[in-house]
């Protein structure tokens, strides 16, 4: 009878152990859901059930880092609200598209979250190779995962500069069951008129977040930002810059996941301190129309040359509306457009096409 009770005393105990970290794991649940903009793709619990594999923890902070930006642009813009549209890919995934339109500081803001799986299209996996990878695929079928966050943030004023960022993983199972992974994305900055302490303000901050992991990947990844933005038919690049990488698959998936987290992180300080310093600035029409064309190259960019936006585009299934967010509500096209020489339109031009250290 003693030992009896003694097994009774164990079992109460474990039930209690069990209840308490049920309450615990539905608490923890809660308040991840209330960190975030709508319900992840994967599921909250599937994703705590795993939260140790890399692509969960990835969905997570993607998910954190819309969730951060989007209330950092309400709060700048208390008349506005994003609409939330989660969306399924019946191909595999979906994703959640958070989008600020007309309000009183932001003219466009969107935030996007995708996470899809399947397979690979032909085309996708072409372009793949066309940069280096050697894709062994059985039977014509790669299987793949891709997730990210993507924001492009369109500001009314044009003392205020259009925002970008992107950061996302890719993984892909060949034909002998190898996984081939990499890290891509990068945050860099498109103003209308030059303002030098705000490109140094954003510069600095970025090559903080590089600094954390290697002194090299800030001037490298600034390089390779200048060099990505590259309008070619018109000789500019798309803004002043800042970071961009692709293919990173090394030194470890934990060093570069790390690497990437600091660089979400630094979205937020990065852009709104320029934002709230210059949203009620006065403005001309001429300034305005100089925002227009400049809006312009934005969308040549992004049409002509954006890899993501090539790859969204050929991926059955996607979504075209979250893709085609990136593009402005207004642009303008003149015919044979030149600024006057010596005046602020010119000057930000002479940056663009000839990109300048900021933080030295």
């Amino acid at each position: 009878g003693a030992l009896g009770g003694l097994g009774l005393g164990v079992w109460w105990r474990q039930q209690q152990a069990a209840i308490a970290a049920s309450e615990a794991d539905e608490k923890e649940e809660e308040e991840m859901g209330q960190r975030f903009m709508a319900p992840p793709v994967s599921g909250l619990r599937e994703l705590r059930r795993r939260r140790r594999e890399l692509r969960s923890r990835m969905e997570l902070l993607i998910m954190e880092t819309q969730g951060e930006v989007c209330r950092a642009l309400a709060a700048l813009d208390p008349g506005a609200s994003f609409s939330v549209d989660s969306w399924e890919r019946k191909e595999g995934g979906g994703g959640i598209s958070c989008v600020l339109q007309d309000g009183e500081v932001f003219e466009k803001a969107g935030v996007n979250v995708s996470v899809v799986f399947g397979l690979l299209s032909e085309d996708a996996a072409r372009q793949m190779r066309s940069r280096g990878k050697s894709l062994k695929a059985k039977d014509g079928k790669l299987p793949f995962c891709a997730m990210g966050v993507s924001s492009v943030i369109h500001p009314k004023n044009p003392h205020v500069p259009t925002m970008h960022f992107n950061y996302r993983y890719f993984e892909i199972e060949e034909a002998d069951g190898t996984k081939q992974w990499w890290f891509g994305g990068g945050t860099d900055l498109t103003p209308t008129y030059l303002n030098e302490e705000d490109a140094v303000h954003f510069h600095k901050t970025l090559k903080e977040a590089c600094d954390k992991h290697d002194l090299k990947l800030y001037p490298k990844y600034k390089k390779w930002c200048d060099d990505y933005f590259y309008i070619k038919h018109r000789g500019e690049r798309r803004g002043i810059g800042g970071i961009f990488f692709d293919d990173v698959d090394s030194p470890s998936k934990e060093e570069v996941f790390q690497f990437v987290k600091s660089c979400a992180k630094a979205v937020v300080p990065c852009y709104i301190p320029i934002v709230k310093r210059h949203c009620h600035d006065s403005f001309t029409p001429e300034e305005k129309l100089w925002q227009q064309l400049r809006r312009g190259r934005y969308v040549e960019f992004n049409l002509v040359y954006d890899r993501g936006t090539k790859f969204g585009l050929l991926t059955p299934g996607s979504r075209i509306e979250s893709i085609l967010m990136s593009l402005p509500l207004t642009a303008r096209w003149e015919y044979m457009h030149t600024p006057p020489e010596s005046s602020r339109e010119a000057e930000i031009l002479e940056v663009l096409r000839n990109p300048r250290d900021w933080v030295h």
